[in-house]
């Protein structure tokens, strides 16, 4: 999903992180994290809720369903 990519770097940047510290505090590989950022491969559900819990987002919002972060 392009829009997940998209938004994790964004969310990502505008908490001026590295791929490498997001993926520590996920507690998933730097490779998954980036190639979730990059449209390479979906995160599944349990990595989604632990993204939108860490951005403190919505998953809605994190998925493209709605434009409002929470």
């Amino acid at each position: 999903m392009l829009i997940v990519a998209e938004r994790l770097y964004i969310l990502r940047k505008e908490l001026s992180l590295t791929q490498e510290a997001v993926s520590k505090e996920l507690g998933i590989s730097l490779m998954s994290y980036r190639r979730y950022e990059t449209n390479e491969r979906e995160p599944t559900a349990p990595v989604l809720v632990k993204m939108a819990r860490f951005y403190h987002v919505s998953l809605d919002y994190l998925v493209g369903l709605k434009d409002e972060r929470q």
